[in-house]
């Protein structure tokens, strides 16, 4: 292949790319899928390119999906996000004991209507905070989380499913040494970015009158 047809297929499998990554965060604001492989490959299977090896990174994704937010949610995307932190924030008192740190799309401000609080919690055990939701008569679900800790180890946390205020709650158990490492963020594969209840009513109080201006 000559360094003209070398080019030229690079750029089509650059275009190529960008529409996965672009259709994948509109998959992801428009029908609320939160998991981003799912996203790369519906969108692989929208564009008619099921079987392609060309599919995005996560953060080419988080990046179109702020775009599209930009362009065509700009007038509720940011009011979602105000609700969904003011939520957290009730939530996080509520389990202030647990040391809680709000992370995710609700932490680093792409979530939208669709999306779920996700707090880490840090408790002597598992089964004291399960008793701790007994005691307060919390309606819960139960499953597991898996995470990549930043020397590459997977654990697997349970991970505790409620609703707050019409808001999916999603409660990851760790305990107490768990707060001095964060695993690794699926997007950017850097420590996760984990905010107290101060760094969230502050981000609250910065942006509120920018949402208030946005849905007057």
């Amino acid at each position: 292949m000559d360094r003209k047809a070398q080019r030229h297929s690079h750029t089509k499998e650059q275009r190529m790319r960008q529409q996965l990554a672009q259709e994948a965060a509109r998959l992801i604001a428009e029908e609320g899928i939160d998991d981003f492989s799912v996203a790369k490959q519906k969108a692989a299977v929208r564009l008619h390119a099921p079987n392609t090896h060309n599919l995005p990174r996560n953060d080419e994704i988080q990046q179109a999906l702020l775009e599209y937010q930009r362009l065509f949610q700009s007038d509720s995307q940011p009011h979602s996000l105000q609700q969904l932190r003011q939520t957290a924030c009730k939530a996080m008192a509520f389990f202030k004991q647990f040391e809680p740190r709000l992370v995710g799309a609700v932490a680093d401000g792409s979530a939208n209507k669709f999306s779920a609080i996700t707090l880490h919690l840090f408790a002597d055990s598992n089964e004291a905070f399960y008793i701790f939701l007994l005691n307060h008569r919390i309606p819960h679900t139960l499953d597991s989380q898996h995470l990549t800790l930043a020397n590459d180890q997977v654990v697997e946390q349970p991970r505790y499913h409620m609703e707050l205020e019409g808001c999916a709650i999603e409660l990851v158990i760790f305990e107490h040494g768990g707060i001095r490492q964060a695993p690794r963020d699926p997007v950017t594969r850097k420590p996760m970015q984990r905010l107290s209840i101060e760094r969230v009513e502050e981000l609250i109080r910065l942006t509120a009158g920018s949402a208030e201006q946005i849905q007057s």
